[in-house]
């Protein structure tokens, strides 16, 4: 008779409700909170794809809105649909462009003791944009270093919990006197759910830690681009204003 015909003669119980039962102090406080981390990773995970959609929504309704309003010559038009679509990083930087461009021509027509005399239009234009995209780099990003603390950190306390209750596995297995296998099955299976569970939170935290990133990147190239084809007319008016 092997070791685990055994066991189970001698009535183990290995199911989840068995193990938490037999579980210590230590190892309970390792899966719960490896729990409140999954919890709050899934929250995050949810957030993201939501603002993601939205913004990716948003961003493609946006930019052919705004290609037929530049060729008309309609900057305040597109700057009022750049506020109807406050999710779309690409309005919010575009809008914040067409809006320094508008002020800037206005401060050029100025004359008297609010002159601000001349000024590169175009690097006003620029910066703005500039700004405006570290703002909205920095909103895509959120919450997604506390996804990758989770992918990086859930692994390792659930191997604390394992280490933690084989040593109590052990040390219970000395206090017995030598039991054999069967006085520390139970206290090592226990151990190893900590590891399962690690890896249980740390596996899809950072398989989508990676996609939202690649994510951010996408929306950080459409910005770029964007802001470059409004730069180009910004530059194209310069020369037939």
């Amino acid at each position: 008779m092997n070791h685990l015909t055994i066991l189970l003669a001698e009535g183990a119980d290995f199911s989840f409700e068995g193990m938490w039962a037999e579980m210590g102090f230590f190892a309970k406080a390792v899966l719960i909170g490896l729990i409140i981390m999954f919890v709050i990773a899934l929250a995050i995970i949810f957030e993201r794809m939501r603002a993601y959609g939205r913004a990716k929504r948003q961003s493609i309704n946006y930019i052919m809105m705004l290609r037929t309003y530049l060729q008309e010559r309609k900057i305040e038009e597109a700057v009022a649909a750049a506020k109807q679509h406050p999710d779309s990083p690409v309005a919010k930087v575009v809008g914040a462009g067409l809006r320094e461009y508008l002020e800037g021509l206005e401060a050029l027509r100025e004359e008297g003791p609010d002159d601000v005399g001349d000024f590169d239009l175009v690097d006003a234009v620029n910066r703005q944009m500039e700004r405006a995209k570290e703002r909205e780099t920095a909103n895509l990003k959120r919450g997604l270093t506390w996804l990758a603390t989770v992918g990086s950190t859930a692994p390792f306390v659930g191997l604390l919990g394992t280490v933690v209750g084989i040593i109590n596995s052990f040390q219970g297995l000395a206090g017995d006197g030598g039991g054999g296998l069967s006085s520390v099955a139970g206290g090592i299976s226990e151990a190893l759910v900590a590891t399962a569970a690690g890896l249980l939170v740390a596996i899809p935290a950072v398989m989508l830690f990676n996609a939202f990133n690649a994510r951010v990147e996408s929306y950080q190239i459409d910005m770029n681009d964007v802001a470059s084809e409004l730069i180009d007319f910004v530059l194209k008016e310069g020369r037939y204003s």
